[in-house]
């Protein structure tokens, strides 16, 4: 059964950066580091087409409950230009008086009356992408601050009783050690987030890092010493109060992101911007990742025909995204939608990682009942989740 449910959800794609940091492969463009950026023609069309793209979309009769706006580096901006998409949503779908509205944001990217604004038109979450506390780290990631920015940006928010912010930190970079990481986790937890997310170096192709390195040789960290970093975080943030609710998430009480946990739900949302993608009636739609194309696309209103995902696909997809989450799936869930015995068949292909400690069962029995959930231990079994996941997408694709 696929879900068809009404979105809640809106992921709108901010693609503006000052450069391109060498690990990155998403849809960006470089703004330059002399581009004012409340004259920026680059931003202001950019706003106005995806305005229009908002626009031609039909609403749904339930009010957005999450709102994330993602990039690229969107707190470059500027204040009148979040104000006019607030209300292109606000006006097109309407916004619940209690939604969760987030924003990315960078260090060095900002001023004090720019994130007063944000504040102000009701942004009420924010994600500093730190990455690391180390100058010579984030200098060879090609990243456009320094370690004394992530301070400076953190003052400001503070100045502002900004208390919802989330910072982000990178593992296994280049040259990066684990006395370098044990440093930034301290470093991070000493400036009090309510949430930390902690990503492992992905080494896409097309990416500076992509063609320069090979995964596993110097000098990135060894296997052994990712995995190492990956256990410390766990350790650490945990110890500091942090929940680590999802492989890659820790959050304080109550400090959960509500947005992120639709995606790894399974549930349907609306994304609008170049290269973000949207998942509504069971079916998955990414726009094009240019500036020009994404224009073409929306002012040719071209119709989004994407085939809805099969009951194998959203079977896999339901695996993936929720075992990634600290309380994983419920058996009865994936019974009503897929099948009497399909629990059965899962629990089959997990009981090698249940008798190694990957996989916790709950209650701790191979018979499922009403309150049972098959998750992933941690930190062990979130460590080697794409070994339990491989399993399972061999089995039953």
């Amino acid at each position: 059964m696929l879900n068809i449910s009404l979105p809640t959800a809106v992921y709108i794609h901010i693609p503006f950066c000052r450069r391109r940091c060498f690990y990155c492969d998403f849809p960006i463009a470089v703004l330059g580091g002399k581009t004012d950026i409340n004259t920026s023609t680059m931003i202001k069309d950019y706003v106005e087409i995806l305005c229009q793209e908002i626009r031609l979309t039909s609403p749904s009769s339930t009010p957005l409950k999450t709102l994330f706006f993602g990039g690229g580096t969107p707190s470059l901006l500027p204040v009148k230009a979040l104000d006019k998409i607030l209300e292109t949503l606000e006006k097109t779908f309407e916004i619940d008086k209690n939604a969760e509205i987030s924003m990315e944001i960078d260090p060095a990217t900002f001023t004090f009356e720019q994130l007063k604004g944000y504040d102000h038109l009701g942004v009420n979450r924010f994600s500093l992408g730190a990455q690391a506390f180390q100058d010579e780290l984030l200098k060879m990631c090609g990243r456009w601050h320094q370690a004394h920015d992530i301070f400076a940006a953190v003052d400001t928010l503070h100045q502002l009783n900004i208390t919802n912010f989330s910072l982000d930190l990178i593992s296994g970079l280049p040259h990066q050690t684990l006395s370098h990481w044990e440093d930034s986790l301290k470093q991070a937890i000493a400036l009090s987030p309510v949430h930390l997310s902690c990503y492992d170096l992905v080494l896409e192709p097309v990416t500076v890092f992509g063609k320069q390195y090979q995964p596993g040789n110097t000098p990135l960290p060894d296997d052994d010493t990712t995995a190492d970093m990956y256990r410390l975080a766990s350790q650490i943030l945990q110890e500091a109060g942090y929940e680590h609710y999802e492989i890659s998430n820790y959050a304080k009480p109550s400090y959960q992101c509500r947005h992120n946990r639709i995606y790894w739900q399974n549930k349907p949302f609306y994304g609008f911007g170049m290269g973000a993608t949207s998942y509504i009636n069971g079916s998955r739609f990414k726009r094009p990742h240019t500036r020009q194309s994404y224009a073409e696309w929306v002012q040719n209103q071209s119709v989004i025909d994407t085939p809805p995902l099969t009951s194998t696909d959203f079977l896999l997809e339901t695996l993936m995204l929720g075992l990634r989450l600290k309380e994983g799936i419920a058996l009865t869930k994936i019974k009503e939608q897929f099948g009497e015995n399909m629990p059965k068949k899962i629990l089959e292909i997990l009981k090698p990682y249940i008798e190694q400690k990957w996989v916790i069962m709950t209650p701790d029995k191979l018979n499922f009942n009403e309150s049972s959930h098959i998750a992933l231990t941690r930190p062990e079994g979130f460590l080697f989740s794409n070994v339990v996941l491989t399993a399972l997408f061999e089995k039953l694709s």
